[in-house]
């Protein structure tokens, strides 16, 4: 590919624009971004990355952290500075940008720092120290946007910026991600009444990508990203971004095909730039943005893993987990899944509507109501609703408001860590770092559900939490980075490495992790119950295995001949172990 120009017909990037628009268009789209490409390549400096074992990705807001008269970013870097340097080394800051509602994600100028979080030198102070990961909320702008408030001013440029349908048309077949309607009044300035697509929110104004002009746009402002220091792009609800009337609108073959030239547009000027999408959506449907393996999002939220820890902890059986964890197969080893338990969305049920049965998804909506959480649904074709997600912090999802901080504390850490040894790469709340419980106070004053697991904290408030010997915060901090600290320095992490999950217990999860070169492994067996359980390493593990969470021998080499048939180990309530051999 890369001898070709891309104005050359056979180039990769050129076929792609003619797969999505026709002829006449797809030549305008073809030397607007050959253009774009020429002007970013003479102010981006490319730097080539591998992802490794040591890559783990905090996710926090902008404005997590602040402290009186100080740009809430630099509050968040002198955080991460002090508590997760040398821990953690990439930084997923949710959307940065003005915006209207959504906690960011109505974005109102795609180009600009919220003036209350900082500016761009705040953002390059980060991603001078940290790899930055950012958000591409690119299916939708703020209906404040000045893009939207020129459609409605009648700018001609503009006009085919967004989605205006009749409402009288047949949309029955969309798929609804919200039981808001999804079509939205507007009124023009000549006072015309304009219908919408608002496939979230009144706030959030769907984008035409069958305009160039707005693909052209949009990719402008994922290289400006790059240019501002970001090395992971989130591309967030990509599922919806291309609509035909007649179909689902969700994962139409052009939109496979969009991700796939965003890819290799920006790919042209920075190689290292890694794709991420986000598609809360049942599992199969998920990992179809993997596209071949070499040619789609170089990673996928694991949308099903958060769910599926809940219900496997409340359970108390694993059952469930490993044979869906089994089925996880990936299309080549350049790509990797992105593995989380919190987000600053909630709980995502649609992503085990195949995995889990009706009455074991309402079972996880009533425990989660009765620890305190609550519940946002979505509407069905046939105008019913159905649970979308929980909305709770992950802690409080895990154990009822009146169990004692041990069993809390033993519960999160046991999901946390069970992250951390799945394949691909963490991702870390801020909350689940420090534990925070459900922020009712948060919904009371916006009536959003989702405030419940999205607190912004005082930072010499949560300083001083921090500093309280065997308070919760603190133990769930200095556990967790202990449990990164180790491992990151194992290669058998690696997230491209080999992985086998067992059959060990009901009680257990179990996976056999190896490095590319096969050289380093460590096997990960983790006790979901309250019960003592005793399990044998399996033969084919043999040799010496020390625990590197205790640095306790397991087995000897010794006598490995004598235990040959009974390499018995037994697990406390809650207990993990990480057992590292040779292979």
């Amino acid at each position: 590919m890369k001898h070709k120009h891309i104005s050359d017909p056979e180039h990769t990037i050129n076929k792609r624009i003619n797969r999505i628009y026709p002829p006449e268009v797809a030549e305008k789209a073809v030397n607007s971004i050959i253009d774009l490409i020429f002007k970013y390549k003479q102010r981006i400096i490319s730097k080539e990355y591998h992802l490794s074992q040591k890559d783990i990705i905090l996710i926090t807001y902008g404005d997590q952290v602040n402290r009186d008269h100080e740009a809430t970013l630099q509050t968040l870097k002198e955080f991460i500075d002090h508590h997760l340097k040398g821990v953690i080394n990439s930084v997923h800051i949710l959307p940065f940008y003005p915006s209207s509602s959504d906690d960011g994600f109505s974005v109102v100028s795609y180009n600009a720092v919220d003036p209350k979080m900082g500016s761009w030198r705040q953002i390059e102070s980060i991603s001078g120290d940290y790899r930055l990961m950012v958000d591409g909320v690119i299916n939708h702008v703020s209906q404040f946007s000045d893009w939207f408030k020129a459609y409605l001013a009648g700018d001609k440029y503009f006009q085919d910026y967004f989605i205006e349908v009749d409402p009288s048309l047949d949309l029955s077949m969309v798929a609804r991600p919200r039981a808001t309607p999804l079509l939205s009044e507007f009124t023009d300035d000549e006072g015309k009444i304009r219908h919408i697509w608002t496939t979230f929110s009144k706030d959030q104004v769907d984008l035409n990508y069958k305009s160039h002009r707005v693909l052209r746009n949009v990719l402008d402002c994922l290289f400006y990203y790059i240019e501002k220091g970001a090395t992971l792009i989130r591309l967030d609800a990509i599922a919806f971004i291309w609509k035909e009337i007649g179909t689902r609108c969700v994962h139409l073959p052009q939109t496979h095909e969009l991700i796939q030239l965003m890819r290799e547009v920006l790919h042209e000027v920075a190689p290292e730039v890694i794709i991420i999408t986000e598609t809360n959506v049942p599992h199969h449907e998920n990992v179809s943005y993997f596209g071949s393996g070499d040619d789609e999002a170089q990673m996928v939220y694991n949308f099903a893993l958060p769910p599926l820890l809940v219900h496997s902890i409340l359970h108390q059986n694993t059952k469930t987990l490993t044979s869906w964890a089994k089925t996880l197969t990936l299309p080549s080893d350049k790509v990797c899944f992105f593995n989380f338990t919190a987000s600053h969305d909630g709980i995502g049920l649609r992503p085990v509507n195949d995995i889990l049965s009706k009455e074991e998804i309402d079972f996880l909506v009533e425990k989660v109501q009765s620890h305190g959480g609550l519940v946002s649904y979505r509407a069905e074709p046939d105008g019913t609703q159905s649970p979308y997600e929980l909305n709770c912090s992950y802690i409080d999802a895990l154990t009822h408001p009146e169990e004692e901080d041990q069993l809390r504390f033993k519960r999160m850490l046991l999901a946390q860590a069970t992250v951390l040894v799945m394949p691909g790469v963490p991702g870390i709340y801020f909350h689940s770092l420090v534990g925070s419980r459900n922020y009712h106070e948060g919904v009371k004053h916006s009536g959003v559900n989702r405030a419940i697991n999205r607190e912004k904290y005082n930072m010499d408030w949560l300083e001083e939490e921090l500093a309280k010997q065997g308070a919760l915060p603190k133990r769930m901090l200095d556990s967790y980075k202990r449990l990164i600290s180790i491992r990151i320095n194992e290669k058998a992490f690696d997230p491209f490495g080999k992985f086998e999950f067992l059959d060990l217990d009901e009680k257990l999860f179990a996976i056999d992790q190896r490095c590319k070169d096969n050289i380093e492994r460590v096997l990960a067996i983790h006790n979901f119950s309250d019960e003592e359980v005793k399990c044998k390493i399996p033969e084919n593990i043999g040799g010496t295995l020390c625990d590197i969470l205790t640095s306790n021998c397991i087995i000897s080499e010794s006598d490995s001949e004598t235990q040959k048939n009974n390499n018995e180990i037994t697990l406390e309530p809650y207990q993990m172990m990480w057992l590292k051999g040779r292979v």
